[in-house]
């Protein structure tokens, strides 16, 4: 009789696990798609923009189904079940820094373009001089000729890379050819406009 009834709690409590197991399951499973249909539809700046905080965000969601394919549920939920937030966090991230490097790039265009014109023209007016001023010789005028079109062919680049939605290259390039314009003006005898502070293009 004894054995009987231990028998009986023991198929009694595994009816219990199997139920609770169950409930753990079907809870894991909507978590999981949860988090799948929010990291989807999350779009693509957090990747460029925040990935420092979105990679974990990707690693969690793993780690929830790593979790669910060894059965262990509770585990897989613990993983994402304060993913809204940290997603919500990583957006609003994105979208700062994106404005952040939009306003760079709203200032840089808006001088870069009258810095190459500005040598230009001095460049013109040199190469077309019989005498040069003092300081400045044939090799400089034609270096500074040299230099200008690498920083023309850069900004164009720049302007490309900005075009396609790749804004952290584009202020990189922006501001290469800044310190490219800056040199050569110096190099000229001509003054170059006042730096603008730039964000880290990261």
């Amino acid at each position: 009789m004894l054995r009987k009834s231990s028998r009986f709690a023991l198929v009694i409590l595994a009816c219990g696990l199997a139920v609770g197991c169950g409930k753990y399951k079907r809870l894991a499973d909507t978590a999981i798609k949860t988090t799948e249909t929010a990291v989807g539809a999350a779009g693509d700046d957090v990747v460029k923009y925040a990935n420092d905080q979105w990679q974990p965000i990707v690693n969690a969601l793993a780690s929830a189904k790593d979790s669910y394919a060894k059965g262990d549920y509770k585990a897989a939920i613990a993983s994402v079940q304060d993913i809204g937030p940290k997603i919500q966090a990583a957006q609003a991230a994105a979208s700062a820094k994106k404005t952040e490097l939009e306003n760079a790039w709203n200032d840089l265009s808006g001088g870069l373009p009258k810095m190459v014109d500005a040598i230009k023209s001095r460049v013109d007016i040199l190469s077309a001089s019989k005498k040069l001023p003092a300081g400045l010789d044939k090799a400089k005028v034609d270096a500074a000729k040299s230099g200008l079109d690498a920083a023309t062919s850069a900004w164009n680049s720049a302007q490309d890379a900005f075009k396609a939605g790749k804004l952290t290259d584009a202020l990189a390039q922006a501001n290469s050819v800044k310190d490219q314009a800056t040199q050569i003006m110096q190099s000229l005898g001509m003054t170059p406009p006042p730096a603008a502070a730039a964000p880290a293009a990261k």
